[in-house]
């Protein structure tokens, strides 16, 4: 099993939304999304979590190491909606994660706008994410 994702920009950061499970099959795939949200956006990185069926301690863990590699590039990753199955326990040496209670939250907290999608919003997904199947389009 793996997962869709999908990566918009917004004004001043990027939401990359995951849909699936963040297992061990998945985690290249979660890796390959930060990668892309890194060269296409700026300042902070919100994970979207609200369609995560759920995660395993190998998803977690690429959660934690894209705090680090986000952190790397002088941007910060926030995570809105965590699933219901634990919470996230970063290493160590993981940067702060600020956790949002979900999506809503964590535009509040950017001022973003609850609008129609605006003209000029950039926008990748993975083949699978459908575009009239999920909460944020």
């Amino acid at each position: 099993m793996t997962i869709d994702w999908r990566y918009t920009v917004e004004e001043n950061f990027g939401v990359l939304s995951v849909a699936g499970y963040l297992g061990p099959d998945a985690v290249r795939r979660f890796t390959g999304a930060v990668g892309w949200a890194l060269t296409r956006g700026t300042g902070p990185v919100i994970v979207d979590l609200t369609e995560l069926r759920g995660w395993s301690a190998e998803g977690q863990m690429a959660i934690t190491d894209a705090a680090g590699r986000i952190a790397e590039a002088g941007r910060s990753l926030e995570l809105a909606a965590i699933p219901a199955d634990g919470s996230l326990v970063p290493a160590g040496d993981c940067p702060p994660v600020p956790v949002h209670a979900d999506l809503a939250a964590a535009l509040a907290a950017h001022s973003a706008r609850q609008a129609e999608p605006e003209q000029g919003r950039r926008q990748w997904r993975t083949t699978g994410w459908s575009a009239g199947d999920r909460a944020r389009e």
